[in-house]
C-alpha cells in the first residue's frame, strides 16, 4: 500500500513540475515570442517601409489579444497546479542553519507559484536581452 502512495506522490510531483514549466514558458513568451511574432506579422501587412496606421494597429491589437489569452492560459495552469498540489504557495527554501528551533509554522509571506513564474520569466528575459546586447548584436557604430 505504501508503494502505491509513493508512486502516486511521484506522479503528482512530476505533473506539478510539468505544469510549472509550462507556466514558465507561457510567461516567457509574453516578453519574447509574442512581441516578435506580432512585429513580424505587422511587417508582412505593410507594403512599404513607411507604413500608415494599419500595420501598427495590427501589432497593437494582436499583441493585446495574445497577452490576454496567455494570461488566461497561465491562470488555468495555476488552477490545475492548485488542484494537483492543494496549494498555490511554494515551499520556503530556507537553509537549516538559518531556521530557529521554533520554526514549525509556514511563513505568512511565502511566494505563490504565479509570482515565481512571472519573476522567473522576467529574469530569464533580462538575461537573454543582456546576452544578446553585449555578445550578439554587434556595434551600431560604423566600422571603417
Amino acid at each position: 500500500m505504501a508503494t502505491h502512495t509513493h508512486s502516486h506522490d511521484i506522479g503528482r510531483s512530476a505533473a506539478a513540475s510539468l505544469i510549472f514549466v509550462a507556466m514558465l514558458l507561457a510567461a516567457l513568451s509574453l516578453w519574447t515570442a509574442l512581441p516578435l511574432s506580432w512585429i513580424y506579422i505587422g511587417s508582412k501587412v505593410s507594403k512599404t517601409q513607411f507604413p500608415a496606421e494599419a500595420p501598427y494597429a495590427v501589432v497593437i491589437v494582436g499583441l493585446v489579444v495574445s497577452i490576454v489569452i496567455v494570461a488566461w492560459l497561465i491562470s488555468r495552469l495555476n488552477r490545475l497546479y492548485v488542484e494537483i498540489t492543494g496549494t498555490n504557495r511554494l515551499a520556503p527554501m530556507r537553509p537549516a542553519w538559518m531556521r530557529s528551533m521554533r520554526d514549525t509554522a509556514s511563513p505568512v509571506g511565502s511566494t505563490t507559484v504565479v509570482e515565481a513564474v512571472l519573476m522567473g520569466s522576467v529574469l530569464l528575459a533580462a538575461v537573454a536581452l543582456t546576452i544578446w546586447f553585449f555578445f550578439l548584436a554587434g556595434s551600431p557604430i560604423p566600422q571603417r
